[in-house]
């Protein structure tokens, strides 16, 4: 039987090592390609990881500077626990989704936590101004729209109740539209053309900058009412975002926004319900519960790097040991132990795969940083992280790889006759 652990003393264990690392600076080449697997591999883990760190850290940016006191209502398909993911862009994709309505936002602002409220529908429309034309988003909305949301008028104003009640043909555009329509002149008063009708633009909003979420920059603001009636020729919305007074009572407010919906579709069975409830708190829940699971999928898809490693290296340490049969005879007759060598080409397979380890480990992060670098230089408040956890993480794996695949050569080498090992040459 093979002796795991033969090293009588730390002088033993340190040749053993000595050896290994000797063997391997005598193969460099087939060392070097025996690594690569593993570098891939170790570069994908640490990417990953590091990328979803500053993703998770982005898409908090945005949502605590939205702020955490609200809470938000929009459709889902009945029978199903998650709204629709075409929601937001329903009348974009071609989706007839009808079951929320802005009467609907108006009994469930009467509740008691609620502070204010605005609704929105999305669409999409050729937009022109003299010879510019260009194809942009259209969010609609009410004038509480920026009592809640975090953007800001830069010039002119934001429509009022109104001109929403009366579908006013007005506009406020994002700062991309603005640059893109008008240049450097001032584009308040002037008209534009949305599809086939003729607005006026009454403010600019101010830039906001790259956002995971929607591009309020390249967008044009129009009352709700105006863009269900004039452009749209429909009668529901997307979704309404509520404000709380207390968002301690964010919970409670929740279950009666809830219970007041239901009475308003005739919804007994809660499996029925066309809508779905999120307080912030439940969303940054969904949002931990996704990127963990994109983390965890694109690790094991950077593990397959890894597994097809260690099975090269498994290979290629079988070739060694076949080729180097009379040196393992040699060592064995003037008094290396079994375990001796079964340790050797055992740390031969770690070392390797910890240098492809350590190697991308650092080809991970200088990735990491240049996507931090170029998310930053499209407007992404993009801040590279080092994962610790990601470093331990790729470590133990190469540790594991080399040792789990680099045992059969070397229990291979330790279990060699030396007489045969030495008459082989």
């Amino acid at each position: 039987m093979i002796q795991l652990l033969p090293f009588a003393t730390n002088n033993m264990l340190i040749s053993t090592i000595k050896t290994a690392i000797q063997s391997l600076l005598h193969n460099k080449t087939r060392s070097l390609l025996t690594v690569v697997g593993i570098v891939i591999g170790i570069t994908s883990v640490i990417t990953v990881l590091s990328a979803g760190q500053a993703i998770k850290g982005l898409i908090i940016g945005e949502i605590e500077a939205f702020g955490s006191n609200y809470i938000q209502v929009e459709v889902k398909t009945p029978s199903t626990n998650q709204a629709s993911v075409e929601n937001a862009f329903s009348q974009v994709g071609g989706a007839t989704i009808t079951t929320l309505k802005e009467s609907d936002a108006e009994e469930v602002a009467k509740l008691q936590n609620i502070s204010a409220y605005y609704t929105a529908i999305m669409g999409q429309e050729i937009v022109g101004y003299q010879s510019e034309i260009e194809k942009v988003f259209l969010f609609g909305t009410n004038s509480d729209f920026l009592k809640i949301d975090t953007g800001e008028i830069d010039t002119g104003r934001f429509f009022d109740k109104e001109e929403n009640q009366s579908l006013a043909r007005v506009a406020v555009i994002g700062s991309k539209v603005k640059d893109n329509l008008f240049g450097d002149n001032d584009p308040i008063g002037k008209s534009i053309k949305i599809g086939k009708e003729k607005f006026t633009v009454i403010g600019v909003m101010k830039e906001r900058g790259a956002s995971f979420s929607l591009d309020m920059d390249g967008m044009i603001f129009l009352p709700v009412k105006t863009l269900q009636k004039r452009l749209l020729g429909i009668d529901y919305i997307s979704f309404m975002i509520m404000q709380l007074v207390d968002n301690n009572l964010a919970d409670q407010t929740a279950e009666d926004v809830i219970f007041t919906m239901r009475e308003l579709h005739n919804i007994t069975d809660p499996d029925r319900d066309d809508f779905a409830v999120t307080t912030m708190d439940q969303a940054m829940e969904m949002l931990d519960t996704i990127i963990l699971g994109m983390q965890f999928l694109l690790i094991m898809l950077g593990s397959i790097s890894l597994i097809v490693g260690g099975v090269g290296i498994m290979n290629i340490m079988y070739v060694s040991v076949t080729e180097r049969t009379f040196e393992i005879g040699l060592r064995k007759s003037v008094g290396a132990k079994s375990g001796n060598i079964l340790w050797q080409f055992l740390f031969e397979a770690i070392i390797i795969t910890l240098i492809g380890g350590i190697i991308g480990i650092i080809f991970g992060l200088l990735l990491s940083i240049l996507i931090s670098i170029g998310a930053k230089s499209q407007g992404f408040d993009w801040e590279f992280s080092i994962s610790i956890a990601g470093i331990i993480l790729a470590t133990s794996m190469s540790t594991i790889v080399g040792l789990v695949f680099g045992l059969y050569p070397a229990k291979k080498a330790a279990a060699m006759n030396p007489i045969q090992a030495i008459s082989h040459e």
